[in-house]
């Protein structure tokens, strides 16, 4: 049986690249956005897999509104793919509370409510998916995207938890850690006021954010194809780092985690009782 998938953020990046996979494979997208004119092109060339539907993931009441529509339409969703979602680029002390607020609604409240919005209709048929797009930065962090990275170990955690308490009922759970994709994450990025003594060392950072879009080296087509044979195989892994600079900065992390913590066991350690 063809699959019904529920895509967030459709209209470009890894959104409209896994909707394009997932229809070649004959499944069914349901694909969202804030702009779903975007979207025509796929649903002309497409119409009996695409449909859209139009969607603010902050948006709490539209949520529950979407996930009942596509519920009712289709009978069932199979696959929730959590990917709307923007870059931010401040120190820590420059990003004010109303941007920190807006990032954590869009990536983390978001697909939270996404998930609790269709897990009563997997849990139901004991099968299905949910996609959450995170990030390296899902694993790590660096000078200026603080609160980029602190919703995507937010949703990393929340998605931790939430694999290991869905999969007695069959449900997958999948996190993608991208590194540098072809994608319009670059182009959609916003930014705090800087603090001068912060040039060294967000600075770069941001030159980077502004002069790095269109010179990614990830392609999200093969993102996308990678994604679909994670959620095919027999064993789908928790974590998915997608691309050398991915794989190699995820790699070098854990490594030193590891280091740092060898090097201050026995302090760590002696910390008991007594």
């Amino acid at each position: 049986m063809n699959k019904v998938w529920l895509v967030t953020g459709a209209n470009s990046g890894f959104g409209r690249a896994i909707t394009e996979a997932a229809v070649a494979a004959g499944d069914v997208v349901v694909a969202t956005a804030r702009r779903v004119a975007t979207l025509d092109d796929l649903v002309a060339a497409h119409p009996d897999q695409v449909e859209t539907l139009p969607l603010d993931v902050t948006d709490a009441a539209g949520v529950e509104a979407t996930v009942r529509q596509v519920a009712e339409r289709h009978g069932r969703i199979d696959v929730l793919v959590n990917n709307a979602g923007r870059s931010h680029v401040g120190a820590a002390e420059e990003t004010t509370d109303a941007e920190l607020r807006a990032l954590f609604d869009l990536h983390v409240f978001g697909p939270a409510a996404l998930a609790r919005a269709v897990l009563p209709h997997m849990r139901r048929r004991r099968s299905g998916a949910i996609v959450q797009l995170s990030s390296m930065g899902g694993q790590m962090s660096f000078a200026g995207f603080a609160a980029y990275s602190a919703t995507k170990f937010a949703l990393e955690g929340m998605s931790e938890a939430l694999a290991a308490e869905v999969r007695p009922l069959g449900i997958k759970v999948l996190i993608v850690e991208p590194g540098a994709f072809r994608t319009s994450l670059f182009a959609n990025i916003t930014a705090s006021d800087p603090i001068a003594d912060y040039d060294d060392t967000v600075g770069p950072t941001r030159r980077m954010a502004e002069t790095g879009d269109g010179t990614q080296p990830g392609d999200p087509a093969k993102a996308a194809a990678a994604i679909i044979t994670a959620l095919e195989a027999e064993d789908t892994p928790l974590r998915l780092p997608l691309g050398d600079d991915a794989v190699d900065a995820i790699v070098g992390h854990l490594d030193a985690v590891r280091a740092e913590i060898t090097a201050w066991e026995k302090v760590a350690r002696d910390t008991r009782l007594g």
